[in-house]
């Protein structure tokens, strides 16, 4: 079944008469090593000419990730936790970064991650900081530049687009997955709607259009529909008011 875009190209459309732009940017979680999966990604991401931020766990990065990433350079490496351990008591949400254990032992994690990752993709890799589940510690995010990040990166709209001194937060607003349920695409129309209704909001100035507009994936486990969803919607963006957007430290 075709998804119906009619209610995102309206939108788009009024874009298009208000001269307006989107920055656009991708994320994609959970990267360790060289796949068939991330092959895919790197080949969607050239045909879209939109660079992919690639969140790579540190503790489970392999040498064959580094090569790979060399040779595609809209690949571009970012911090993604530690080990993507779980540390949440039973019961609550999923956290590697919450606010579970001393923000002592939260920063040493977040400095050798760094430290790793940095040694592992050399000048490649942005300091930008993903923590696993898209949940840190508020009190993480005062001492995160400390550590060596200039960014953060979570899900949904930010509320500051500088959460502490020296640090950018950028976030991605839409995920394609159904997590809670089949985790294959949620249902179309739904995720139509949803964009539809953030690029009303942040044309009508009640959404910040200076966050760059993101896109959240997880190559590893999509199937055909998630895919083929994810370009189509990239494509659309594009071909309307989306500039790909990087992230550079300077703009911390």
């Amino acid at each position: 079944m075709i998804p119906d875009w009619s209610e995102l190209d309206r939108e788009l459309a009024h874009w298009q008469e208000a001269g307006m732009t989107l920055p656009l940017w991708w994320r994609d979680d959970d990267a360790m090593s060289h796949s068939t999966e991330l092959e895919r990604l790197a080949t969607l991401a050239a045909e879209l000419d939109l660079p992919v931020h690639l969140a790579v766990i540190p503790q489970g990065v392999t040498p064959d990730l580094s090569r790979f990433v060399a040779d595609h350079p809209l690949l571009i490496p970012v911090v993604h936790g530690w080990a993507h351990q779980n540390h949440a008591p039973a019961g609550e949400k999923k956290a590697e970064f919450g606010a579970h254990r001393p923000l002592e032992e939260l920063l040493d994690d977040a400095e050798r991650a760094f430290s790793a990752l940095k040694e592992t993709f050399g000048a490649s890799l942005r300091p930008m900081f993903v923590p696993p589940w898209n949940r840190i510690s508020p009190e993480m995010l005062t001492w995160l530049a400390g550590a060596g990040y200039t960014a953060v990166s979570t899900f949904t709209p930010r509320k500051a687009a500088k959460p502490a001194s020296g640090l950018l937060r950028v976030n991605t607003h839409l995920d394609p997955i159904d997590w809670k349920g089949s985790r294959s695409l949620l249902a179309p129309e739904q995720l139509i709607a949803q964009v539809a209704r953030q690029m009303r909001d942040r044309r009508l100035g009640e959404a910040d259009n200076t966050e760059p507009y993101g896109l959240l994936t997880h190559h590893l486990v999509h199937d055909e529909a998630i895919w083929a969803f994810t370009a189509a919607l990239a494509r659309r963006l594009l071909d309307g008011p989306g500039e790909a957007w990087i992230y550079d430290e300077r703009m911390s």
